[in-house]
């Protein structure tokens, strides 16, 4: 049989211990579970990046699999903790709106607040629920308990705007949504409605008001003082330089403007 899987995103990074605390109170209660880091790097309070990173990410696991994601601006407040069920997955998150991007690609079929206190560390912290509230959720959740055993159903959870582009006759509008780690700057806009409108011939790509010259097909395409457009490896448009940030290179931020039109 098979170990269970607990993957834990949050934005504690790595040097305190509270990705530690937590990852030992999933063991303490699921010994035989297999914890699994997704990023520890989110920005300190960025539920929409939490969001996004988690959406990109979950389909690639195994199905059964329980994420813990811990990005909480609200901890210690009357914001509610949750435990859902969505596809061949279960979430384990504050009610903030981190799994919006989740739930708008695999509609949830159930989803409860975790109210029962025996599935808590006895004492909750509150400035540490991730640790008290939500790791110990999850970790019952590998061990076996079902999901309705963690609280009362809730259907008024909480969303996130998450931005969508917008499409006219020749022409998508669309935003950097995400700046990874080598600076790629990550849009909205996915290849489907890029492909659609390129169907016209020749099209112009911008990006925070600069021209983007070609769209290619690897990084390695890139020459040495370009910024090109391709598709990443979430089937959406991006902008990347060649061993080089795009977001420096070109002084943009998340939020920027996109744009694909038809000269």
């Amino acid at each position: 049989m098979a170990r269970p899987i607990v993957a834990l995103l949050t934005d504690f990074g790595t040097t305190d211990h509270y990705v530690g605390a937590m990852k030992g109170v999933v063991l303490g209660i699921c010994p035989e579970a297999a914890v699994v880091d997704i990023s520890h790097d989110v920005p300190a309070h960025d539920v929409l990046t939490a969001g996004l990173e988690l959406a990109a990410a979950y389909r690639y696991f195994p199905a059964g699999t329980v994420f813990l994601a811990v990005v909480d601006p609200g901890v210690g407040s009357s914001r509610r903790g949750l435990a859902a069920e969505a596809g061949d997955y279960r979430f384990v998150a504050p009610d903030n709106g981190v799994l919006t991007a989740v739930f708008r690609e695999t509609p949830p079929k159930r989803v409860v607040e975790l109210t029962e206190r025996r599935y808590a560390r006895p004492t909750v912290s509150r400035t540490f629920e991730g640790r008290d509230r939500f790791a110990p959720g999850a970790a019952w959740l590998a061990k076996g308990v079902q999901l309705p055993a963690l609280g009362r159903p809730l259907t008024d959870y909480c969303s996130i705007a998450i931005p969508t582009p917008e499409t006219s006759e020749g022409r998508i509008a669309g935003e950097v949504l995400r700046i990874d780690a080598f600076g790629n700057l990550i849009t909205n806009i996915d290849r489907r409605a890029f492909d659609v409108l390129c169907r016209g011939g020749a099209i112009r790509i911008e990006v925070g008001g600069a021209d983007i010259g070609r769209l290619v097909e690897t990084y390695a395409d890139i020459g040495p003082d370009e910024v090109c457009a391709l598709f990443g490896s979430t089937d959406c448009l991006e902008f990347a330089a060649n061993s080089a940030s795009a977001a420096a290179r070109l002084s943009v931020e998340r939020g920027a403007r996109v744009t694909v039109s038809r000269p």
